[in-house]
């Protein structure tokens, strides 16, 4: 069901229009799986259209304002940036493939000394010299049949990132993707698509980053695909730090094999706009699966979590630690599912959404949910929203701290359970960093620490 207070044509034109000019310029030697795979997306959204608040699973999240800006493609890499932009959100690692306003900068990105069989590189240049290994495994995992973005996204494909690590396989240094949109006087969109498929026995952390100026209306529209081989083991961390005007509507999925242990940790502090669509199957037996996740959202911020996690298999763990601080007049929705199937016995799965509301405007929706078919389980989910713990504010202020100060101890003590479970160093020390550049009197957590 489409939105329903603009004739459904008039919304979509502009996105038909926009994709039919970009389809026009695709090379007439694109793969054939590819081109069938671009007009499966484009038909379904242009069937569907843009999601109403009619839908349960976008009750909460009214898109309108998304579906009516004129967006347009920045139709090559932007000119006018230099390493200087980059640094700040930097890592020096393995390997940075770096874009701007989602086409790929080589003379930005450095990929070092890769193992043998192993790809690192653009997507673009994947599909044309790898085809085997892309089209085994790209768009069979995100269900874009189901969201208007990441049909969108599927039906754009054009630059991301493509990670192909053999069988056996350890990568000492983690890879970091980085994902830079640049000033534009009118609104601008992006697509990034990311395929990951780590191999049998295989490890690596990857870093995948969202940044842009500090003000400007642009939308951000990733997909990523993750494919953990039998007993690969991934870690990996988003961070997304964008315009307050912006709008990131993401989408992610995690296919997790025998034995495969996948950490996946989402942190979201920018955008006007955020959804980040989640999904995990657990499709061997032993597979272990993390979704952890921080949001902070301010002013009229507004940031959406949809988490479904699919246990098939037998003897599969998931957990999920979800944590939000609300500020000002923000608003939050968090929908968890986990959804185990008949044949997932002995399956452990935990859930949990904690939200902590500094403001009497802010608000939150949290939805847990289970949907249990087997009877050898132990499934437990949560959630709760709440203010500051008046007694522990009072017993700092009646040891001397301030009462600003005071309340910055409290917060990050919140998101201190989070910050925790972050395994990659300076990821960890960037966001300790950021809380303590955001909060009033942030250096008194630093003296504490």
């Amino acid at each position: 069901m489409g939105l329903p207070d603009v004739a459904s044509s008039v919304i979509l034109g502009p996105w038909l229009d926009e994709y039919i000019e970009f389809a026009s310029r695709l090379p007439q030697n694109e793969p054939a799986a590819l081109a069938q795979l671009r007009n499966r997306a484009i038909a379904g959204f242009r069937e569907n259209g843009f999601p109403s608040t009619a839908l349960e699973a976008w009750r909460s999240t009214d898109i309108s304002e998304i579906a009516q800006t004129p967006y347009r493609r920045v139709p090559s890499a932007s000119v006018n940036t230099s390493p200087v932009d980059v640094v700040p959100f930097s890592y020096v690692m393995c390997g940075e493939l770096v874009f701007f306003d989602g086409h790929y900068a080589q003379s930005f990105s450095s990929i070092c000394d890769l193992p043998e069989d192993a790809v690192l590189g653009n997507l673009r240049d994947a599909i044309r010299t790898d085809p085997d290994k892309v089209q085994t495994h790209l768009g069979g995992y995100v269900p874009f049949e189901e969201n208007a973005f990441a049909a969108l996204n599927t039906a754009f494909i054009k630059d991301g990132a493509f990670l192909h690590i053999p069988r056996d396989t350890v990568m000492k240094e983690p890879i970091h993707l980085l994902y830079l949109t640049t000033g534009h006087e009118n609104p601008t969109a992006s697509y990034p698509r990311n395929l990951i498929v780590v191999g049998e026995n295989s490890q690596v952390t990857i870093i995948e980053s969202y940044a842009g100026p500090e003000h400007g209306s642009y939308l951000t529209c990733p997909v990523t695909e993750i494919v953990a081989g039998e007993g690969a083991e991934i870690e990996h961390y988003k961070i997304q730090h964008e315009s307050a005007e912006a709008a990131h509507m993401a989408s992610q999925h995690i296919y997790l094999s025998r034995k495969s242990h996948v950490v996946s940790q989402s942190m979201s502090f920018g955008g006007g706009y955020t959804r980040n669509d989640i999904g995990a199957t657990l499709n061997g037996e032993g597979a272990d699966c993390t979704l952890n996740g921080l949001y902070l959202p301010s002013g009229t911020q507004f940031v959406d979590h949809h988490i479904s996690v699919e246990h098939t298999r037998p003897g599969c763990r998931s957990f999920q630690l979800f944590k939000g601080i609300l500020e000002d007049s923000a608003r939050a929705v968090f929908n968890g599912l986990i959804h185990v199937h008949p044949d997932a016995q002995q399956t452990s799965a935990d859930q949990s959404n904690r939200n902590l509301l500094l403001s009497r405007d802010a608000l939150v929706h949290s939805q847990p949910q289970l949907l249990i078919f087997a009877d050898d389980v132990k499934c437990t989910h949560g959630s709760t929203v709440g203010e500051l713990d008046q007694e522990a504010l009072f017993y700092l202020r009646s040891r001397g701290i301030g009462e600003e100060e005071a309340r910055s101890l409290l917060i990050y003590a919140f998101a201190s359970e989070f910050i925790e479970r972050i395994e990659f160093s300076p990821v960890k020390k960037d966001l300790e960093k950021f809380l303590i550049n955001r909060l009033p009197h942030g250096e008194i957590i630093r003296q504490a620490m």
